[in-house]
């Protein structure tokens, strides 16, 4: 025993052990981190098979990859969602998600799955995709803003809100959220009298007039006179088409012959006599013109212009189908000849 103690105290031994300890652990760091890597990627392709499908034209099951294919891919993938062919992009982002070892690349594709199906209308889909990438990158605030607006698709309001907390402590903005939620919540809840919701959403669009549009649009559901009430003078443009639409039955003459624009306005459409041309609306001053020259055939149609996207669609919305903003809509009319069927409403 006491021939083997001065070895320890050897300085050349010492070294040694020290460095041969280094590399052990060394190489079992390496080999439990290149086992990791393993079980992480068997895992995420477990995860994803969940969400293959043969319901897409593009094959890649039996596609080699290669790193050189991966941009052209991507692009393409990206190109397919722009033009609303949801199934091809979903096919290539997995594929290129199974396939490339770049990390970033794969956190990236990750996301841009999640954004398609949400715009899909895979709303489970996109929520499992953004739960994944959030319990992996909890701080990624632009992915727990979707997460949020699938939970309000899926009309899961509680659980959207649950996103507003850490978004707050991310340092995001976070007010028209919450308003936009909560007159979700309101008027889709079904155990609210029609009184209540009209007492609730007159305070919460006196602090978030954004919300003016959808509300007044509710408004002429639950109560009409309230909904005349609340028509704002100066803003008549930004709800020209429900005003257009209203059926006869539902306009309030009082309120409308105490306002030259709004006389204009049903001076053209036909449900008024006198004859005004002041609305301040070129289209609708234009109609009113051709009216009082005996023509009565003009009429209106309605696009929907995104301000932030600039997207264009024929229907209205309160969230862009596009970019999914949110009370980003620009009504826009246009002189068209009347159709023979065109008293409906909107409402």
């Amino acid at each position: 025993m006491d021939s083997i103690l001065p070895a320890y105290r050897d300085p050349l031994f010492s070294i040694l052990l020290i460095v041969s300890l280094s590399l052990i652990i060394s190489l079992v760091t390496y080999a439990w981190g290149i086992y990791q890597q393993q079980k992480e990627k068997s895992t995420l392709h477990k995860f994803l098979e969940k969400f293959d499908t043969k319901e897409c034209a593009l094959d890649t099951t039996t596609m080699p990859y290669d790193d050189a294919i991966f941009k052209p891919l991507a692009l393409l993938a990206n190109a397919f969602e722009n033009s609303g062919e949801y199934h091809k992009s979903i096919n290539i982002y997995l594929y290129l998600i199974k396939h490339t070892d770049n990390q970033v690349d794969k956190s990236d594709l990750m996301e841009r799955l999640g954004r398609t199906y949400l715009r899909a209308g895979f709303l489970e889909r996109a929520r499992t995709i953004f739960s994944e990438i959030l319990h992996k990158q909890p701080r990624k605030p632009k992915i727990l803003y979707e997460l949020g607006i699938v939970y309000e698709m899926m009309r899961e309001y509680d659980k959207a809100q649950e996103v507003i907390e850490p978004l707050q402590t991310l340092g995001e903005k976070t007010s028209e959220f919450e308003k936009f939620l909560e007159f979700e919540k309101i008027s889709s809840d079904k155990n609210i009298l029609p009184e209540q919701k009209i007492e609730l959403l007159e305070k919460l669009v006196d602090k978030e007039p954004a919300l003016y549009r959808p509300t007044l649009t509710l408004f002429f559901r639950l109560d009409i006179k309230k909904a005349w009430a609340l028509i704002d003078k100066r803003s008549l443009h930004s709800v020209l088409d429900i005003l257009w639409f209203l059926p006869y039955s539902q306009l309030d003459l009082d309120i409308i012959r105490l306002d030259k624009r709004l006389m204009t306005i049903y001076y053209a459409k036909g449900h008024l006599q006198e004859p005004l041309r002041e609305s301040g609306i070129f289209a609708i001053d234009m109609l009113a013109s051709g009216r009082m020259s005996g023509y009565e055939d003009g009429d209106l149609i309605f696009s929907y212009l995104c301000k932030k996207c600039k997207q264009n669609f024929p229907l209205s919305f309160t969230r862009c189908p596009n970019c999914l903003a949110i009370n980003t809509i620009e009504v826009e009319e246009d002189i068209a000849q009347k159709s023979p069927q065109t008293n409906y409403s909107l409402l």
